[in-house]
């Protein structure tokens, strides 16, 4: 009696997460070093939303005006 175990194959999943990590990775880069970068749904600019001084309770990230674009990002400010 042979019993057969099923194997899932992740590597086109994990493929296409990386290529998506590396991409906004990249186009937050370009905001950063002041490029402007374009959302691929709307065409309209995307805005880096960085903390300032005194900012508390904010949603940090690269966003566009219709918010086709929404890339939350985890940021913490050091003073």
């Amino acid at each position: 009696m042979t019993t057969e175990t099923n194997k899932i194959d992740f590597s086109m999943i994990n493929q296409t997460t990386a290529k998506s990590f590396n991409e906004q990775k990249n186009l937050i880069k370009r905001l950063f070093k002041g490029n402007t970068v374009l959302c691929e749904t709307c065409k309209q600019p995307l805005k880096l939303v960085v903390p300032k001084e005194k900012d508390s309770g904010k949603t940090y990230g690269v966003f566009c005006k219709k918010h086709c674009t929404d890339i939350q990002l985890e940021i913490e400010l050091v003073l």
